[in-house]
């Protein structure tokens, strides 16, 4: 129950995520890069925190040369490359949108499953990543019937596409690795490398002047550091060692509906019937992979 529920109020803050951006780019002249700036480095302290107490331990050992590599790659497709496709394409898509196409992430994780680490795929998981694609297919085009008149809706949504397609990386690799160094050392290195990723990103960018006019812009950076990026990432992970990555996938699935909701009832965002009838199928799809896989496990066992 404890899993169960730090997993369920983790992913909820997470789903917040979509509606700080959107209110603080409706409310302030603040680019992507620069808002995904502040959000690392309002959390920054966190990881680092985390990265000491963790590597303190005398139980877990160092990590070596293929561990730093693997880390610090899933660190910067994760939360380097995916946060800054999702924070652009956040721009040209309502949130209900981003949430529902970043969703996929779960089918992309199982399709890497298969063609790179050999795992089988049953009829089931077939079915079911099916069932999500048709679902992201009828709410996708309910969104275009509504908002199509420009097409930023179509670029909008191919880097949120591009955002599930990294994300699905860092998930696929991340089982592994959380089992090898523990899910709160991992979560910690990863997030610094996705930082550091990030800070070079905005130095090479030169757009330095955004810094001195961010004005109220530090509070959603705070925001998204806080309540959608520090406490979430940590409770995820403790979900996934007191429950399984599997189930807090399938628990997880709430991230859509969430997001859905506070995005009508926050910034206005009309719900229609394609976008219930997409997300239905969207959710039931992943609950049926997180299912078949945490069956696999057991039968493993």
């Amino acid at each position: 129950m404890a899993g169960f529920l730090i997993t369920l109020i983790g992913a909820i803050l997470f789903s917040t995520k979509a509606i700080i951006v959107k209110l603080a780019f409706a409310h302030t002249t603040i680019d992507a890069l620069t808002l995904l700036t502040l959000r690392m480095a309002f959390s920054l302290p966190f990881y680092v925190a985390a990265a000491w107490i963790g590597s303190s331990r005398s139980e877990r050992p160092r990590f070596t040369k293929r561990q730093w590599i693997y880390i610090i790659s899933l660190g910067l497709f994760g939360y380097y490359l995916s946060s800054l496709f999702d924070f652009v394409g956040l721009r040209y898509v309502s949130a209900g949108l981003e949430r529902l196409i970043l969703f996929l992430y779960p089918t992309f994780a199982v399709l890497i499953n298969v063609w790179f680490f050999k795992e089988s795929i049953s009829r089931l998981q077939q079915f079911a990543l099916a069932l999500t694609y048709v679902g992201i297919g009828i709410a996708y085009f309910g969104e275009v019937k509504i908002d199509g008149s420009s097409g930023d809706i179509y670029w909008g949504s191919f880097l949120i596409f591009l955002c599930a397609i990294t994300y699905s990386i860092y998930i696929a690799g991340s089982g592994r690795m959380v089992k090898q160094v523990g899910p709160t050392k991992f979560t910690a290195y990863a997030m610094l490398a996705a930082t550091g990723g990030i800070f070079m990103h905005f130095i090479l960018a030169g757009n330095y002047a955004q810094l001195s006019q961010v004005g109220d812009s530090w509070y959603y950076g705070l925001l998204l550091a806080l309540i959608a990026t520090v406490i979430p990432t940590f409770m995820l992970s403790a979900g996934m060692k007191l429950i399984g990555t599997n189930n807090v996938a399938i628990i997880s699935a709430i991230g859509p509906v969430s997001t859905i909701l506070q995005a009508h009832w926050i910034l206005g965002e009309p719900i229609f019937g394609a976008q219930i009838a997409g997300t239905l199928l969207v959710v039931i799809g992943v609950i049926l992979i997180g299912w078949k896989s945490r069956k696999n496990l057991a039968e493993n066992e």
